[in-house]
């Protein structure tokens, strides 16, 4: 009597697992379990997950028959598969304005799609169809160089929780009408815009990040806002535009986040917080905030310092902070007014909490020296202080740690430099 045939322990795994094991493998390499056996011919067609790149397809260097080839493999699959579709990806540099795209987002409009990615060529944009607004169970949509222009029929997103727009054409009003009709949105990511004005209206975010060119931002409604990222680029026009407001752009930006836990500005950010901003008045302390990061910040603009200074002050439970300097200031300027710090210096503010510091970019101009010495002795706990010159005063980093090592200290913290 022969041996028996050995079981095909894998082959009689629940699908739950085979499914699992599936998704973890590149969409072309489960695609290709099909030739195993008959047992593993359409396991591939359930699973839940497709993400599809260029790697999909056998590269060469017909850029026409290696797209020709990439829209086949991907309409073969959708026309294979069984079950829903929780999550779509499609990541290429082939394909710009194809018209196979709509007929895919028509057919996860009707197979329960959940999370929708779709990254295409630099080429002409791609205009999002009207059937992308139709998958009403969508919870992740992330769009890379489109337009997007909602039907009027458009009533939202109800279950929508991450949203990422990256060169995306949209009328403003749409995008403030898209964001506020998601009423689940925790986490929003909107880059690479031109001159856009902004009020966003979002409940339960708790993530941001912007960058672009804004002419104006207001967070109307994000009282759970933890974490923000902002990168903003200015402008003459928008220079102008600041100039002439009467607002102040502090108290809409940052006036209504008391659950901020993250805080990192870019190019232009204290800048843009300056403007309208009433030196004497703070309405908010930011209890959750514990770590502050600042770039290209000017310690020659009175208003950037106070806008720093009251973010500090106003943070009880800051533990980090990390602040750049802005080559502007070693722009030749008259003697500079350190009134404030001698103010500051009666004041009762504590940095209980702060324990690092970094500081990069510095030209040893006074207010960031006295705003160094600020620190210091307000920081009982302070563990490491790291200063980094600017290139242009390296000479003089020996003064500037000489000047250092003088200034009082409310701990035995080191300083680098």
């Amino acid at each position: 009597m022969g041996d028996l045939m050995e079981p095909d322990l894998i082959s009689d795994l629940p699908q739950s697992i085979i499914e699992s094991i599936l998704t973890r493998l590149p969409i072309r390499d489960a695609v290709r379990t099909s030739i195993l056996s008959s047992k593993w011919r359409y396991k591939w067609a359930s699973i839940t997950q497709l993400v599809f790149d260029e790697k999909c397809v056998p590269f060469c260097s017909d850029q026409d028959f290696d797209e020709k080839s990439l829209i086949e493999f991907i309409t073969r699959a959708l026309f294979l598969h069984e079950g829903p579709i929780h999550k779509f990806q499609l990541t290429t540099s082939y394909l710009q304005s194809c018209p196979d795209i709509d007929q895919w987002i028509l057919f996860l409009s009707r197979n329960d799609i959940k999370e929708l990615a779709l990254e295409l060529g630099e080429g002409d944009w791609f205009r999002v169809p009207a059937s992308l607004f139709r998958c009403k169970k969508l919870t992740h949509l992330e769009l890379f160089r489109c337009e997007l222009d909602p039907p009027p029929s458009f009533k939202g997103f109800l279950f929508m929780k991450n949203l990422t727009l990256h060169q995306v054409s949209v009328y403003p009003d749409v995008i403030e009408n898209l964001i506020s009709s998601c009423p689940l949105l925790e986490n929003l990511s909107l880059s690479y815009f031109d001159s856009l004005t902004l009020n966003i209206n979002a409940p339960n975010l708790k993530y941001l990040f912007l960058e672009g060119e804004f002419r104006d931002i207001n967070l109307e409604n994000a009282p759970l806002l933890s974490s923000m990222s902002v990168a903003m680029y200015m402008t003459d026009d928008n220079f102008e535009h600041f100039e002439q407001s009467s607002s102040c752009n502090f108290d809409k930006f940052l006036g209504g986040l008391p659950r901020l836990e993250t805080l990192t500005g870019h190019i232009y950010f204290t800048k843009y917080l300056s403007i309208g901003y009433d030196l004497g008045k703070l309405a908010i302390t930011y209890d959750h905030l514990k770590v502050i990061e600042l770039y290209q910040v000017s310690f020659e603009d009175m208003k950037e310092i106070y806008v720093v200074l009251r973010l500090v002050t106003s943070s009880p439970n800051l533990e980090e902070l990390q602040i750049s300097g802005s080559s502007n200031a070693l722009v030749a300027m008259e003697a500079p007014d350190l009134d404030l710090w001698e103010k500051e210096s009666h004041s009762k503010c504590a940095l209980e909490k702060l324990k690092h510091v970094k500081m990069t970019e510095m030209s040893s101009v006074p207010h960031e020296m006295e705003f160094i010495k600020f620190l210091l002795c307000r920081s009982p706990v302070l563990e490491r202080m790291s200063i980094t010159p600017c290139v242009y005063v390296m000479d003089g980093r020996l003064n500037m740690l000489i000047e250092l090592v003088r200034f009082r200290r409310a701990c035995s913290s080191k300083i680098k430099l």
